[in-house]
């Protein structure tokens, strides 16, 4: 059985169809590549893209999209709700089939020093690629995001892992790992006030807040480090965004494990929250694709009877889930394991 691997790069651009179509192409056009999914998102202003294939196919892939973007994306006039440090913001490799973690390490490490050295863009490694524990996490690399940048690569402990230390204006930096399946999950609330949103996202996910003092000070250890109160959901990354165009806020969530943290436990947990401060949670949305086995979880959560069809399944979970609140959810288009 041939190896098989997936990519899911982020591109910081969500409106202008001809360089979302760009990207596309540029991965349409590598041999040994299936591309799965493109989601574009006006409000992030972001794109991502998901393909599949064996390792090589898909560092090529990968690289040709990349390339595509720097061509195409000027940070210097990007702006968007969503968290970004460069134009191509994250790529992750993601063993599926056939390969391991250190196998997609590996590839980070290739695609990363091609990069850096024909595109001239920083590359920065995260997650299981991650050189130092300050990079493991991929808010820490984005902290300051692009308009920070240029100061942060002047700092000795940003150094980048791939490519000089030298500010690239047009393309920013890039983010290259490898890392467990990652489900991109929103759920949405009835408010229009971002810090109510941000509020829930503090009090689940799971690095939680810094504590403070009645002063509002940070309250540190003995080693002088800030400590923190946790939040209520593990593997779970999240932060608040307000969604303009649909008057409405989210709580924008990674679960970076979801046999840790379920969509159904990541969703009723919020549900709770928000009940709490007298809102309302109204649906959700899954950004990219999703394992099966994580929408028939839910829908077995919900299902009052000893439902056994994947189908039946899938749709409980669908309604449960309010999944087709801003477009219907096609589980052929949406659901990895049919697509493969």
């Amino acid at each position: 059985m041939k190896p098989f691997i997936e990519c899911v790069p982020n591109f910081s651009e969500g409106d202008n169809r001809r360089t979302i179509d760009a990207i596309g192409e540029s991965v349409l056009r590598t041999a040994g590549v299936k591309l799965l999914n493109i989601e574009p998102d006006k409000d992030y202003n972001r794109t991502v893209v998901t393909f599949v294939g064996e390792p090589d196919a898909v560092v090529e892939a990968a690289f040709c999209a990349t390339q595509t973007a720097a061509q195409h994306i000027d940070m210097t006039q990007q702006h968007g709700a969503h968290p970004r440090i460069g134009a191509t913001d994250v790529v992750p490799f993601i063993p599926i089939r056939g390969v391991s973690m250190n196998d997609c390490i590996e590839l980070a490490h290739r695609y990363g020093k091609r990069v850096a050295e024909e595109l001239h863009i920083p590359i920065y490694l995260y997650e299981a690629a991650a050189r130092s524990p300050q990079r493991k996490n991929l808010s820490d690399i984005r902290k300051g995001e692009y308009e920070g940048l240029k100061e942060k690569l002047n700092d000795p402990q940003w150094v980048p892992d791939y490519g000089e230390a030298r500010f690239n204006a047009r393309s920013g930096a890039t983010v290259t790992g490898a890392r467990k399946f990652l489900i991109a999950y929103n759920v949405n609330l009835n408010t229009t006030n971002v810090q109510l949103a941000h509020e829930i996202a503090l009090r689940i996910r799971e690095s939680g807040r810094i504590m403070k003092d009645e002063y509002g000070n940070p309250v540190k250890n003995g080693n002088g480090t800030a400590m923190r109160i946790p939040g209520t959901l593990k593997a779970v990354k999240a932060m608040g965004v307000s969604l303009l165009r649909h008057h409405i806020t989210q709580v924008s969530m990674n679960l970076v494990d979801y046999e840790i943290t379920s969509l159904h436990e990541a969703f009723e947990e919020v549900r709770r929250q928000a009940q709490s401060l007298g809102l309302e949670v109204t649906g959700s949305e899954l950004v990219g694709l999703t394992p099966l086995e994580a929408i028939l979880n839910a829908g077995r959560f919900y299902s009052r009877e000893n439902i056994l069809l994947d189908e039946a399944l899938t749709s409980l979970a669908i309604e449960r889930l309010g999944l087709s609140q801003f477009e219907t959810f096609d589980p052929k288009k949406k659901i990895i394991e049919y697509l493969l």
